[in-house]
């Protein structure tokens, strides 16, 4: 029986920056990414009459949460900010002390119509919902000194899952998600549309002592499972593929596997069959695609769960598996692409814990009832760093029972390098089985054989042991990003 819920009340919340840059530019979709600001929340929580504090922290990448290629990131950015600004606002002004689920419920709930009001598109609006959620969720974890996995299993958090899906009404996650998480969590490597595949493609040498080329990263962490960008160009995309196929064959052997991501780069479901069945023409592509798990939202979010893919889906026998990203921009959205034909979607802690504990288990309750069906929810990033949210976003992942996770983030950054040293000294103390330090003096991830130990983050109250003082970073108010 799950035990009773405990009361919380936010007190205040602080935001602090980080400006990081990458280490080379990060290319998907119709960005191009070579910095962004890194931004800490900082809770403080009443749990049950007790004050304690925790956090949380996001990259705010530009033109993932609105592809609007008219406008600028420095014009965009406004915006990110305003709509966590107003998420912290909701659950501060609140003065009622309520169950997490209730507050969340609130915040939710708020902020959706707030977005409606102003003209907020609902993915972005949900980034501030996460962002305050998962600063509250750690001050819940931490004022019980319970870690999340044992929290979700007794559902101290209060979650109604009948609220969220009606099918599921009755149960709670504990009936659905794994027993005990694995502590053990494949890497799936991101290709990046401007990675170099080779060392012979590196024009601009990091040399900052990590890898660079696909090529290197292989060898260097053992990976066996990757995810490839296309940029939705037919001559293009085929001629990079073949590459791929002809360098993953020499150097991760038969036995690995891999996703495409399209980054919405398709208008409607026919242009998306013209471009795969053309890609399929090759036969070194069709060996290569022996090996795909899924596809990552082909369709711009614009047309992604139209009542065209229904009939495009169902018209095509031979459709790769295909689970929606950007498009799953607030609760319902699963539902909506299930019954559309896609397989599934992904869960990135930014668009929302909650959220993401629900379609779990809404997708294994389909499971269950109609096994022959392939339901899919996948774990891909957002350029996600240490020393918070990564290991909160592969805590959740672990939890939610995802196997392999696409992982970018210590890829497009040098590890924690950006960090004071005594902060990169207790994630080594709390964290050596996630991270070590590199030959150079720097703590990187500990990628082995192409995975990431994770029984440190799942023994943590929400991923991370130490709670970081962001207080040494720029506050918000004082942080102006540079032109």
């Amino acid at each position: 029986m799950a035990s009773a819920a405990p009361s919380i009340l936010v007190r205040e919340i602080a935001f602090h920056v980080l400006p990081m840059e990458t280490r080379f530019p990060f290319q998907y979709g119709i960005a191009s990414m070579t910095a962004l600001p890194h931004l800490f929340v900082t809770a403080r929580v009443q749990v049950d009459g007790r004050d304690t504090t925790g956090m949380s922290s996001d990259g705010l990448p530009p033109k993932w949460f609105t592809k609007n290629p008219d406008t600028t990131f420095e014009e965009d950015l406004p915006e990110m900010i305003a709509v966590i600004r107003n998420a912290a606002d909701i659950v501060t002004g609140e003065n009622t002390q309520v169950s997490f689920f209730d507050l969340w419920q609130l915040l939710y709930e708020t902020q959706t119509e707030w977005a409606a009001e102003n003209a907020v598109p609902p993915l972005l609006a949900n980034l501030g919902v996460s962002l305050v959620e998962r600063a509250v969720l750690d001050s819940v974890c931490r004022g019980l000194e319970t870690p999340f996995p044992a929290l979700l299993h007794k559902n101290l958090l209060g979650i109604r899952l009948g609220e969220l899906y009606s099918e599921l009404e009755g149960t709670v996650p504990s009936d659905y998600l794994p027993a005990i998480p694995g502590k053990e969590i494949i890497a799936r490597h991101t290709v990046g549309l401007g990675d170099p595949l080779t060392e012979t493609d590196v024009i601009e040498p990091v040399n900052d002592g990590l890898p660079q080329s696909l090529e290197a990263c292989v060898a260097a962490y053992g990976l066996d499972h990757f995810k490839i960008k296309i940029c939705g160009v037919l001559d293009r995309d085929r001629e990079r593929l073949r590459r791929l196929h002809s360098l993953l064959e020499a150097s991760a052997g038969d036995d690995y596997f891999l996703t495409l991501d399209g980054n919405e780069q398709f208008t409607d479901m026919a242009a998306f069959r013209e471009h795969w069945e053309g890609c399929l023409e090759d036969a070194t592509i069709r060996d290569l695609l022996t090996r795909l798990l899924f596809v990552e939202q082909p369709l711009h979010r614009d047309h992604a769960l139209s009542e065209e893919v229904k009939s495009g889906l169902a018209d095509w026998p031979g459709a790769p598996p295909l689970i929606i990203d950007e498009s799953e921009e607030e609760i319902g959205c699963l539902h909506r692409a299930l019954e559309l034909g896609y397989s599934g979607t992904s869960h990135k802690n930014c668009k929302g814990i909650v959220k993401g504990i629900a379609n779990a288990c809404l997708l294994e309750c389909r499971r269950r009832s109609n096994p022959e069906q392939a339901y899919l929810l996948s774990g891909e990033d957002l350029a996600n760093v240490g020393p918070v949210a990564l290991l909160q976003d592969l805590t959740v992942m672990a939890v939610l029972g995802i196997a392999h996770v696409e992982r970018n983030g210590h890829h497009y950054f040098k590890g924690l390098s950006m960090f004071p040293r005594d902060t990169q000294d207790s994630i080594l103390a709390s964290h050596g089985d996630l991270y070590r330090y590199h030959e150079d003096g720097f703590a990187t991830l500990r990628i082995d054989r192409g995975r990431l130990s994770i029984a440190s983050l799942l023994e943590a109250p929400f991923g991370t042991h130490p709670l970081i003082d962001a207080s040494r970073f720029l506050p918000l108010d004082e942080w102006l990003p540079s032109g």
